[in-house]
């Protein structure tokens, strides 16, 4: 009895809708690529390489911020070419900064087609250095990075090389959205290039999850071929920053950042962890630590106008630890952010509340003094005299002394608030969780002598910092300063032979407060104690 040979007809159909469902699979198996010094080898994909794959298949826009050679065009190439071999009608533009660098994709995309088994190669019906179309109607174009680059007929994957370094890029990116609309892909990838362009910009957006993109982050270290030694090498030939840039997918900056970017970089590796809990629809909440009601707090906030052009901010710290414990950045009206305000300062042991009183922050003000909350920070018009003992308990009537409720932000406050920011992280004295914070402090520059964040950025919640600091470091201290004195003070009074027991007469407390002794010349020691009642005085 013969056994039944498997029939190839059969075989290739298997493995031909194995690799449509498994790009993976596909790749291992099939795709070719040129190695510099090994020639033509198999596309054996690391463990890195795989997890960016998996985000390029699961997700419609990704954004991938890579160290270099990290064999991410080649990827971005393989990824392509399943698309065009497995789907007919495929539309893929490439842009790079040059025409040169754009074909790269191109020529790779070409060299995989050709070394497929002839049962998987589409045969091609154009071919040229800076395009490519094959027969089941799929094609790749690459293109320069000029400003109509994303104008096209509807596109299926958008490529964007190098975006850090394209400086026409959100022209590009505003063209090419008519031809996404209808499902297409995006891939965009780069080596950092400092911050403020639309790289990091979208980068930033994405890690808060203000737009669509899929963040893919890879550092040279996820190279299982690299080690140590090369990392140093690489410092070696270009330089800390340079390498830094290059290698450690580190946004460095131009070295104007208000805090320094040694500190920054402590921040970033010591101190940003994962909320506990988000809050409200938007997640705009976060708390890192719930309330310890041995604790004292403070919630210092900027405000907005709440129409989504900018953002109202708060945060709430420890004031002994001088710790972040919760932080709000989000677009809500200013009669909502007093409810929010007074909602979570209650939660916080009725924490003192700093509220910034420029323009739109009256109308937020407003609604806390209409809520009666009664631990509002209240200082002079010109912040030359703080309400050591208003801010604590209210009792201080309002007219007194010119106080009115919040912070006033002036040119002559500003430099104050931002010099106390930039010495509590110089000097690492305070702990701070935060992405959102650490994102907005890597764009506050100095623009000359101005302190700001860079041009299409927010500073809300470095602003809002700066003032609870300023008024942890003076309002606070010279309150607790002055509550120590009067302590020292009252035991300094009536103490007899060291006793820790405040003094008081036997005698006095015995005394009947409405009568008097008698004066007389008399020596005679009885007459003397004699007293006279005061009662009819009444």
């Amino acid at each position: 009895m013969s056994e039944n040979k498997p029939n190839l007809r059969d075989i290739i159909k298997e493995e031909y809708k194995r690799c449509l469902s498994d790009p993976l699979y596909f790749m291992r198996k099939y795709v070719k690529i040129q190695h510099p010094l090994r020639g033509t080898l198999p596309f054996d994909l690391f463990p890195f390489q795989e997890d960016a794959l998996k985000g390029l298949i699961n997700n419609n826009y990704n954004i991938i911020l890579k160290s270099r050679q990290m064999g991410i065009t080649t990827l971005t190439s393989a990824y392509a070419l399943w698309l065009m071999v497995f789907h007919s009608d495929k539309n893929i533009l490439c842009i790079s900064i040059k025409q040169e660098t754009a074909k790269e994709i191109i020529t790779r995309v070409r060299f995989a087609n050709n070394n497929l088994p002839s049962w998987l190669k589409v045969p091609c019906v154009e071919d040229n250095r800076l395009s490519l179309r094959l027969k089941n109607g799929s094609q790749i174009k690459a293109v320069s990075s000029s400003g109509d680059a994303g104008r096209s007929s509807a596109l299926s994957l958008l490529i964007i090389d190098e975006a850090a370094f394209i400086d026409n890029i959100e022209e590009i990116w505003l063209s090419a959205q008519p031809t996404l609309s209808t499902g297409g892909r995006a891939i965009l990838l780069s080596t950092p290039n400092g911050v403020g362009n639309f790289f990091h910009k979208t980068w930033v957006g994405a890690e808060s999850k203000q737009n669509e993109f899929n963040t893919i982050k890879l550092p040279w270290n996820l190279h299982p071929e690299r080690d140590q030694k090369w990392r140093d090498k690489q410092t070696e030939l270009s330089g800390v920053k340079g390498s830094a840039q290059e290698c450690d997918c580190d946004f460095t900056t131009t070295g104007h950042t208000v805090i320094d970017t040694d500190t920054l970089k402590w921040l970033k590796e010591t101190g940003i962890k994962e909320p506990l809990e988000k809050r409200f629809a938007n997640q705009s909440l976060w708390i890192w630590e719930y309330p310890d009601y041995n604790k004292q707090y403070i919630v210092c906030a900027d405000v907005a106008r709440g129409d989504g052009g900018d953002y109202s901010a708060f945060h709430v710290l420890e004031i002994n630890d001088l710790k972040q414990v919760a932080e709000f950045k989000g677009a809500v009206d200013t009669k909502t952010y007093g409810n929010i305000l007074v909602s979570i300062a209650n939660e916080f042991n009725r924490a003192i509340l700093v509220i910034e009183n420029n323009s739109y922050g009256w109308a937020t003000i407003q609604q806390v003094i209409d809520l009666q909350y009664p631990n509002t920070f209240y200082s002079s018009a010109d912040l030359l005299y703080v309400d050591l003992e208003r801010q604590m308990n209210n009792k201080i009537n309002r007219s007194e002394r010119n106080m009115v409720p919040g912070f006033t932000t002036t040119k002559k406050t500003r430099p104050l608030i931002i010099s106390k920011l930039e010495s509590y992280f110089r000097e690492k004295s305070i702990i701070t969780n935060s992405t959102r914070l650490y994102e907005e402090l890597s764009v506050f520059i100095w623009n000359g002598s101005k302190p700001e964040a860079m041009g299409g950025y927010n500073d809300d919640l470095v602003t809002s910092l700066g003032m609870g600091l300023w008024v942890r470091d003076t309002a606070l201290r010279l309150q607790n300063q002055t509550g120590e004195y009067t302590k020292n003070l009252i035991n300094s009074i009536n103490r007899t032979g060291g006793s820790d027991v405040i003094y008081t007469s036997k005698t006095q407390q015995s005394e009947n407060y409405w009568s008097m002794p008698v004066s007389s010349n008399s020596k005679n020691t009885a007459y003397t104690k004699q007293r006279e009642d005061l009662k009819w005085l009444l």
